[in-house]
């Protein structure tokens, strides 16, 4: 049995090497592509090549739809179909190698078939956990935007009602946030604040500042903004008002939820400290109705 691990780890690794030596100067971009997650860039490209001679996004719609919009979210609008297949090949070289490493461990444990089970189950468990990994980095994200939101929309509307037009009180919210450009919702607005710069309407720049958030919260808040901006004065400032009130419910709702995620991960802890108590109290119990 050894020898049967053994062959298949050197034929797992002589395939891959063929794959890496027909794939490689295809993707020659790909090691600087930078994804928040990705990690194995440098060794995708065999995986790469798999998922398009597989044409995995042809064959899976839903699923490389689902991937790509998540990424899209995180990552912005540019790229995001090869964004996706970077994901993907980064899901396949993990299963890949813990395939690989799981022969290794099998040979190493003189042929017995749990180290390749362990190693066979990690690479099907690890890649639904990057892909729940992403879904909630998407979820931090909406929630982030919905914490700030209000809190811009309160300071817009304080300088449109002493004069100012909405770009201006734009313009001025985001110089004072000049260190939190990192925000997904100031890092967007910053993208709006360049392309107005370039030479976009301030409707196109907004009208793409909401398609890149994908959100329903910013999409109403930018729907208010281009029907009413124009007009001004307190019809505009009645209208932001309105959706203020509404934002800053959703905000004490996810206030509420995080706090309830907060609490939740303290429990185990308490738990844990609450058995260690009691068994440093009841040892000396048991040991004195021993004696």
């Amino acid at each position: 049995m050894a020898l049967l691990w053994g062959g298949a780890m050197i034929i797992l690794l002589i395939l891959w090497g063929l794959l890496y030596r027909r794939s490689s100067h295809q993707y020659p971009g790909v090691a600087k592509m930078e994804l928040d997650g990705i990690r194995l860039q440098r060794i995708a490209p065999p995986m790469l090549y798999i998922l398009e001679q597989a044409k995995v996004s042809q064959k899976l719609p839903v699923f490389f739809f689902k991937i790509q919009r998540s990424i899209s979210r995180i990552n912005g609008q540019r790229q995001g179909a090869e964004y996706t297949m970077l994901f993907l090949a980064e899901m396949l070289s993990y299963s890949y190698l813990l395939l690989t490493g799981g022969c290794f461990i099998a040979l190493l444990m003189k042929g017995e078939g749990s180290g390749f089970l362990t190693g066979a189950v990690l690479s099907v468990l690890l890649p639904v956990a990057l892909i729940q990994d992403l879904h909630s980095k998407v979820k931090r994200r909406e929630q982030q935007i919905i914490l700030e939101l209000p809190e811009l929309l309160n300071k817009i509307i304080l300088l449109v009602g002493a004069g100012s037009t909405v770009q201006q009180a734009i313009k001025q919210c985001l110089e004072r946030k000049r260190d939190q450009e990192a925000h997904p919702l100031y890092r967007e607005l910053f993208q709006l604040q360049r392309e107005c710069e370039g030479g976009y309407s301030f409707a196109q720049a907004l009208e793409g500042f909401s398609r890149r958030c994908a959100m329903q919260e910013v999409s109403a808040f930018t729907t208010a903004v281009l029907l009413n901006y124009r007009r001004g004065g307190s019809d505009f400032v009645l209208a932001l008002r309105d959706l203020s009130h509404t934002l800053w419910e959703k905000r004490k709702a996810v206030s509420k939820t995080l706090g309830e995620q907060a609490s939740s991960k303290l429990v185990f802890p308490m738990v844990m400290l609450f058995l260690i108590i009691v068994i440093l109290v009841g040892t000396p119990a048991f040991m004195m109705m021993d004696l």
